[in-house]
């Protein structure tokens, strides 16, 4: 009897132990396979966390060929570029920078975004995207003869970044472009003065310059606007796409645009309409264009989106 009264009771005590094994053992089984596995705390790569998409431009920019072909030439796939507007592609790095999430954007500079936010460009190591550009001011044929202080001021225009920066903080902030222009003016008159020399005034003569809504070209159109109108020229800038604004200058219907960015985003223009214009040269030296996120985004080159 004591040996079955034994038995009886060492039961239950070798069923609990052997449990409490078993759950010991789950839980390193459950908790090593978590480990392995990530569990929840796996976090996403950059390309789940913005849903593969690159926030770009209007479709007609060359910024947009260039980083599509940057897409094949990083061999992105899974990647897509969204179409759309400069507006547009601030008004989602600004959404996202102020909710710290990451975001992947068409980049160039100069742009005011730069010095609103703290941003960083993806490096490049196959150099897609070229080297450093420069924006040109471009004159129809026969320009000079038929407007020669006109002529003579678009080829004379040359600033930097930092004057640029000037008006498109301004316009940024909500100032009217011609304001912001007519304020950046009477406040340079030594640069202006520089554009200006030995040029002679006008009576109303009529000058049609165009631009694309970039934010540069916005601030340097309304400048040379503003110093061609003080001139005496009665001035129409008028906004138009890339493709429209190089034909407009190839056939005539515009003067001039100071909107050429070269030699590698409006490449494929410079080349359809070559010989139908006048290249007056630089305007603005050392822009850049490429893939831009905010500095808090821990990936650091295009590599990094594979």
């Amino acid at each position: 009897m004591k040996k079955t009264w034994l038995s009886f009771l060492m039961a239950p005590a070798l069923a609990f132990g052997l449990a409490a094994c078993g759950s010991d053992e789950a839980g390193n089984t459950n908790e090593e396979e978590n480990n392995n596995s990530g569990g929840t705390e796996t976090e996403a790569s950059i390309g789940e966390q913005v849903d593969y998409e690159i926030i770009g431009i209007d479709p007609g920019a060359g910024i947009m060929k260039a980083t599509a072909n940057v897409l094949e030439e990083y061999e992105l796939e899974d990647w897509t570029l969204v179409e759309g507007s400069g507006a547009a592609m601030t008004a989602a790095l600004k959404k996202a920078y102020n909710k710290e999430e990451p975001v992947i954007v068409t980049g160039w500079s100069p742009h005011w975004k730069f010095s609103k936010f703290d941003l960083k460009y993806l490096e490049d190591p196959k150099g897609t995207y070229g080297e450093e550009e420069n924006i040109h001011s471009i004159a129809r044929n026969g320009l000079a003869e038929d407007h020669p202080s006109a002529h003579q001021v678009l080829d004379n225009f040359y600033w930097d970044e930092a004057d640029m920066n000037d008006v498109m903080v301004q316009i940024t902030d909500g100032e009217d472009p011609e304001k912001a222009a007519r304020a950046w003016v009477d406040a340079n008159p030594d640069k202006v003065a520089e554009w200006t020399e030995g040029v002679e005034k006008v009576d109303g003569d009529e000058i049609k310059i165009g631009y694309v809504a970039w934010d540069t070209e916005i601030a340097s159109t309304n400048v040379v606007g503003q110093v061609l109108t003080d001139l005496g020229y009665d001035v129409t800038l008028s906004q138009v796409e890339a493709g429209p604004m190089w034909a407009g200058v190839a056939d005539g219907s515009l003067d001039a645009h100071i909107a050429g960015w070269l030699p590698l985003t409006h490449a494929d223009y410079y080349s359809e309409f070559e010989g139908d214009f006048e290249d007056l040269g630089a305007n603005l030296e050392g822009t850049k264009i490429g893939l831009v996120v905010p500095s808090y985004v821990e990936i650091d080159s295009i590599e990094d989106l594979k």
